[in-house]
């Protein structure tokens, strides 16, 4: 019989105080991808899944936040002799000829060290001759073998990935979050958001038709994030009003934050892409206050992230073309004087056509069907 494979999730310093929110996101994102499985437990400070599939459990919990790491595991005793064994009987599963390896252990180690497990474990590697397997450094390896001990059990990783990190979701509240995405930057910003546990209401905004696939593109990297089997998207055309010249983006964005204040309730939060250290800390507040005094919260889920931009970069699959946008946004010069303020927003009135509501199951076709969603709108 097959040993049993089981997949850990390892969760971030601001999950652990919620750990029973974390293990029912795992259980609804199984739900959502068909994964079955038999369980979905705490074992210390890890959360354990035992999965029918283990490789897709654990690339559908990948895509949880509050995860700082995903490990398919094989369980063992957490005494010193089993545990050695155990690493010792991956190893000789994992490594290759020549390969350089060091051997991690930790976690909730009771009658010997950490350091034990590891040295006991590599020499016993080492001493088996028809592996070729050599030791490395922390500086300098192909494989790590890594064990988490729990008080109950020691769990030999034979895969690891890292997590998307940040908190889980917080579905309990009542206070709707909007986001809105208009460009590469504003992306980032809703991840984040996201990230920080916030459950994000979406209004897409774009200027022209050919805009559209590049921000659909985006949108199929975070709606997965969400949990939901469905999710409701707004879109709306900004059709003209916009000046030109230096002041033309922050206008952009003033006239989108009106729209977002105009859909939101009282009390509502709304999510802010104008990170001071990209704009300056003037134009940060004066979008902020200008949210606070319509009775919103203002968040800016950007504000000290610098160089973490480029993290999510990575996760929302930017094409070339989008970084060098983003990088060109990043790296213009925003003062105060070219917000359109909220005294003289009249000045230059913005027009916005009507706002197209659409439902998007979210799955594997996600693209084509905000697109197709999209076009069977405009010709009713």
């Amino acid at each position: 019989m097959e040993e049993a494979s089981y997949v850990v999730v390892f969760p971030t310093v601001f999950a652990q105080s919620k750990m029973a929110q974390l293990a029912a996101d795992i259980k609804k994102i199984l739900n959502l991808k068909d994964q079955r499985y038999k369980s979905v437990e705490r074992d210390g400070d890890v959360i354990l899944v035992h999965a029918n599939d283990p490789v897709f459990a654990s690339s559908a919990i990948g895509l949880l936040f509050g995860v700082k790491r995903i490990a398919i595991a094989r369980r063992t005793d957490n005494s010193f002799e089993e545990l050695v064994s155990k690493i010792v009987s991956v190893g000789g599963n994992l490594l290759l000829s020549g390969e350089r390896f060091i051997v991690k252990v930790e976690g909730t180690v009771k009658g010997f060290t950490a350091k034990d497990a590891e040295m006991a474990a590599t020499s016993k590697i080492i001493d088996k001759t028809e592996l070729g397997a050599v030791p490395g450094t922390d500086e300098r390896f192909d494989k790590e073998l890594y064990t988490y001990i729990t008080k109950k059990n020691a769990y030999v990783c034979i895969f690891s990935d890292g997590g998307l990190w940040g908190a889980p979701h917080r579905y309990d509240s009542k206070i709707e979050t909007f986001c809105a995405i208009y460009d590469e930057l504003s992306a980032v910003s809703c991840f984040e958001a996201m990230r920080q546990g916030y459950d994000v209401s979406v209004m897409v905004f774009y200027k022209k038709k050919q805009e559209l696939l590049a921000l659909a593109r985006l949108l199929n990297r975070l709606i997965p994030k969400l949990l939901r089997e469905e999710v409701s998207l707004q879109f709306v055309q900004v059709t003209g009003g916009l000046p030109r010249g230096r002041g033309s983006y922050l206008a952009y964005i003033s006239a989108i934050t009106d729209a977002m204040l105009r859909r939101s309730g009282t009390g509502d939060r709304v999510s802010l892409a104008v990170p001071p250290d990209i704009f300056t800390p003037e134009v940060t507040d004066a979008f902020v206050v200008r949210v606070s005094e319509d009775e919103r919260i203002p968040l800016v889920p950007l504000a000290g992230t610098g160089i973490g931009i480029y993290e999510i970069v990575r996760e929302l699959g930017l094409t070339e073309g989008g970084i060098k946008r983003l990088e060109k946004t990043a790296g213009s010069s925003y003062g105060i004087n070219s917000l359109i303020g909220k005294d003289n927003r009249s000045r230059s009135p913005v027009r916005m056509a009507t706002p197209v509501n659409i439902t998007v199951r979210v799955g594997p076709n996600n693209i084509h069907d905000i697109l197709d969603s999209l076009a069977a709108h405009r010709r009713l």
